[in-house]
């Protein structure tokens, strides 16, 4: 495999764990940042090594030896830092959430078919082995089927109306931010539900604080989701099966420990991952652009608007249930 030369856009936190795992991926080369600051830019290269500083995105997008760029900007600029990216021909892995609500989504996915460009969003916990491992025993129905999913993430966040987490401009609130975890999670075990309800609890920037969420399924089966920004939990997932309940370990989306309650014995994995996890998902992008595709068969971008689909009608529905 030759190497992939990999252009990172906005350069925050996210990208700086990215950056960690993608030095350590093999044929995965860190040759391009990107900010609004070219001294920011400077100061990101100079700390991992990258070739080139930008100090404009444009400078990115026209870059002709970046292979893929990885859009690690807050939510509100995913839609147009990804159109950007997309009618420059680049490959793009944008993070997760791919947008602000399904008409952006559609319109990005539209247009990285015309284009004829690999597009995906990048949601990690769908290339690692805790999750492999569990939608294995899903399929196989080793265990019966799903009855009923409870999952959370919660973290008691520092209130800053400017922040990413709280600004509204910025795309803030839990459930884009952290609920989009646990609904991904329902979505991949479950598929769409055939009714939601949801209420909230709203910050002072009118953004949603916590989102309490309940799928029910046709067949039966139910979720109970719930995402917080009000206080810290263990983040777990619970999934009962017929005759056997997987627990995915603190904190779920991004665990390499699960147990399997059967019988009354418990079974537990650790698979030991050797760095932070965002690796499974750059080696994924790897094979895919090594192979040709234009798109992901483990994470499609049909799966993507469904789940931006969904996160929208729970929103709408939060929405007109406000809690005090």
């Amino acid at each position: 495999m030759k190497t992939v030369k990999w252009g990172i856009l906005g350069l925050g936190k996210i990208a700086q764990y990215f950056v960690e795992d993608l030095l350590k991926v093999d044929n995965a080369e860190l040759y391009a940042v990107a900010s609004r600051s070219l001294t920011k830019a400077e100061e990101f290269s100079n700390n991992f090594q990258a070739k080139k500083a930008y100090g404009s995105y444009e400078e990115l997008y026209k870059d002709d030896n970046v292979d893929v760029i990885y859009i690690a900007t807050p939510h509100a600029f995913h839609y147009q830092n990804a159109l950007d990216a997309i009618k420059s021909k680049k490959a793009v892995l944008c993070e997760k959430p791919i947008a602000l609500n399904a008409i952006q989504a559609q319109e990005m996915i539209e247009a990285a078919r015309t284009h004829n460009v690999f597009f995906m969003e990048a949601i990690w916990t769908n290339f690692m082995p805790h999750l492999d491992k569990t939608l294995e025993i899903s399929s196989e129905k080793r265990y019966g089927d799903i009855k009923h999913i409870n999952a959370e993430f919660c973290f008691k966040a520092n209130y800053d109306p400017k922040g990413r987490l709280f600004n509204p401009l910025l795309g803030g609130g839990a459930l884009l931010d952290i609920g989009m975890y646990p609904v991904f999670l329902s979505l991949k075990l479950l598929g769409i539900p055939k009714e939601i309800k949801a209420t909230q609890k709203q910050a002072k920037t009118g953004v949603d604080m916590e989102t309490s969420i309940q799928f029910i399924y046709p067949n039966g089966a139910t979720a109970i989701l719930f995402c917080s920004f009000d206080k810290t939990t263990p983040s777990e997932a619970i999934i009962e099966f017929e005759n056997a309940t997987v627990k995915l370990h603190s904190r779920f989306h991004q665990t390499d420990e699960m147990s399997i309650n059967y019988n009354g014995s418990v079974e537990y994995f650790n698979f030991n991952y050797r760095h932070r996890g965002y690796n499974f998902e750059i080696q994924h992008v790897q094979d895919c652009l090594s192979k040709g595709l234009t798109e992901s068969p483990k994470l499609t971008l049909d799966f993507s608007l469904s789940l931006m689909k969904i996160l929208d009608e729970i929103k709408t529905i939060a929405e007109a249930s406000p809690l005090s």
